[in-house]
């Protein structure tokens, strides 16, 4: 997943989404960060560096309970992101949360 913002980025995957930062690495001080975030099974890459991906790309999760996981994110009260479960076209349940950097993200409850 693309990223332009550290600090954003942290507030982001590891505040709102209470991902755990696995590692992260630059080639120098002041370079692009590039990072491994992860929950249970999931796993993204960060990227700062231009050539690695392309802003505003959707990630589809299947998950065992979308209510509790949206229950969880909702208590952390993140001012930039409020998702609401919905009803998908296809007849599953789900919410989608949106990154920073219009990056989205639809955890999918398969029915």
């Amino acid at each position: 997943m693309r990223i332009f913002d550290e600090q954003k980025a942290r507030d982001f995957y590891l505040g709102f989404l209470g991902m755990t930062l696995d590692w992260e690495h630059r080639f120098e001080p002041g370079y692009p960060l590039y990072m491994q975030v992860s929950k249970g099974a999931l796993v993204l890459h960060l990227s700062e560096h231009s050539g690695d991906c392309s802003p505003g790309s959707k990630l589809f999760v299947n998950v065992s309970d979308a209510r509790v996981l949206l229950a969880e994110l909702q208590a952390r009260n993140y001012a930039y992101c409020r998702p609401s479960l919905e009803l998908a076209a296809w007849g599953d349940y789900g919410f989608q949360v949106v990154d920073p950097f219009s990056n989205r993200i639809w955890f999918n409850q398969p029915e």
